[in-house]
């Protein structure tokens, strides 16, 4: 009897592997389907409607620039603003602002020139301890720009003035839903009384003015 013996065939191998191969590189060359969009982030608040929020004192300032000796462009910062606005996002209706800021916060990084700034020469701030400003009227720019006119009160002096507000974004980090805004304004000092340099041209009458807003919303 003739035994037969089975031989391996090498080629065979090589043609499966190869098949194995082009099949996986097909598959890997499909179109892969589009990834499903993302829920969109739902809003902060749920209506609609003007809401309250209460400023955040940690992360709100006012800013000051005026020029000096005819030279540079000097800034100072009021570290203590409170009050609230009110709005609802992209709309002018029912925007309201109601801010103090207390002047014995002014805060130069030198003790000598705040102790000048608070003295009768510029704000008198034994006599008049805040400045603040009410909105009377918000009239939309476009989505995240308006112009608030309002009554602002310095050196005990009211002036009804227009800033140029602009909404920064509102947000819920887990810490309450918060919302920003940055305003800006020129004033004349001299307009509220504070005229010290004025006519000798050592310190500008112009004044600019910004004043950066963070609040959360107000408990019901």
């Amino acid at each position: 009897m003739k035994t037969t013996t089975n031989h391996r065939r090498p080629w065979l191998a090589i043609v499966s592997l190869s098949a194995v191969s082009s099949a996986l590189m097909l598959g890997l060359a499909q179109p892969q389907e589009p990834a499903a969009p993302k829920a969109a982030t739902p809003p902060a608040t749920a209506t609609t409607g003007p809401q309250v929020f209460t400023v955040d004192d940690v992360h709100s300032m006012a800013l000051f620039r005026v020029h000096h000796f005819g030279a540079g462009q000097f800034w100072g910062r009021f570290n203590d603003i409170e009050g609230n606005f009110t709005f609802a996002p992209g709309k002018a209706e029912g925007m309201k602002f109601d801010i103090t800021i207390k002047v014995e916060s002014v805060d130069t990084a030198n003790d000598d020139l705040n102790k000048h700034l608070r003295s009768p020469d510029f704000f008198s701030a034994k006599d008049f301890p805040s400045m603040t400003f009410k909105s009377t009227s918000a009239l939309k720019v476009d989505d995240t720009t308006y112009d608030v006119t309002g009554d602002l009160t310095l050196h005990g002096v009211t002036k009804s003035v227009v800033a140029r507000v602009e909404y920064c974004g509102m947000a819920d980090m887990g810490r309450g839903p918060k919302a920003g805004f940055e305003a800006q304004l020129l004033i004349k000092r001299s307009d509220f009384g504070i005229k010290y340099g004025v006519d000798k041209g050592a310190i500008g009458n112009d004044v600019k003015i910004v004043v950066g807003l963070e609040g959360v919303l107000a408990k019901k």
